[in-house]
């Protein structure tokens, strides 16, 4: 049995614990045991109770108010892994620099950057978004409608990344402009590489990675760094709806095989 001494002895510790890291507790909180318990309370998942939400509190065809709608309950009721607003101005600016004719989205969760790229796309542009969860794409397909946008601006793919990316030439895609990868972290460089092999980054193509620093993606970092295919910037961030937890997003440029 340790005595309390002992046990004494550790509290400046504990209390050093909690404080240094009480945004990543927090996220803990929110993010898994709130959720868990309100999933057994509701009997719905997290996205559906997200989209109650914005279905009774936001306009219907106004994109910025229902992604407005959607920080509102990310902040104040329960943790999504949307964009956010921060995020969100770095996508928007590189879409207007940039003006992409076709744009590959990989994660489309609840469809926060799926309306985001949309209502910021060119005339004749159009966004191919792929979600592999069957749940989390009916959501994303109805927050999509809802914010005004029909299959010949926004193409929803549901399956996984690795058997959607070889059949994107049946979606009449010889090639992508932007790249925006929100999805399962572990995936990004495999997902890349299928891009590569499949010839569908042309020179100039440019991917943007969420989460590149937490939860982290090392081994997509280090390839993209090291392989010579690319220019590479890192966007540093906090992580969506944390200002208190460091994240980034990787910009890479596709310069083709040196």
């Amino acid at each position: 049995m340790v005595s309390p001494a002992i046990a004494l002895a550790f509290v400046p510790f504990v209390v050093t614990l909690l404080i240094r890291y009480r945004h990543y507790f927090l996220l803990f909180y929110r993010a898994v045991l709130l959720r868990k318990l309100r999933d057994y309370l509701t009997g719905l998942s997290r996205e559906e109770r997200a989209f109650r939400y914005v279905l009774t509190h936001a306009i219907p065809g106004d994109p910025l108010h229902i992604l407005e709608t959607f920080d509102q309950w990310s902040y104040h009721c329960e943790y999504l892994s949307n964009l956010g607003p921060q995020k969100a101005k770095i996508l928007e600016r590189l879409i207007y620099d940039q003006a992409p004719l076709t744009v590959l989205e990989l994660g489309t969760y609840c469809g926060y950057a799926s309306i985001l790229i949309a209502q910021s796309l060119p005339l004749g542009a159009r966004l191919y978004t792929v979600e592999m969860d069957v749940c989390r794409a009916s959501v994303a397909e109805k927050v999509i409608r809802l914010a005004g946008f029909d299959d010949d601006t926004v193409e929803l793919i549901v399956g996984p990344s690795e058997e959607v990316i070889p059949l994107l030439g049946d979606f009449l895609l010889p090639e992508v402009h932007l790249v925006v990868m929100s999805h399962w972290k572990r995936c990004y460089l495999r997902d890349l590489q299928l891009l590569e092999d499949h010839g569908l980054l042309q020179v100039g193509a440019t991917i943007l990675a969420d989460n590149v620093i937490f939860p982290g993606a090392p081994q997509f970092l280090q390839y993209a760094k090291a392989c010579g295919k690319y220019k590479w910037r890192l966007h540093r961030t906090s992580l969506q709806y944390f200002r208190g937890i460091p994240d980034g997003m990787a910009q890479l440029t596709y310069v083709g095989l040196e």
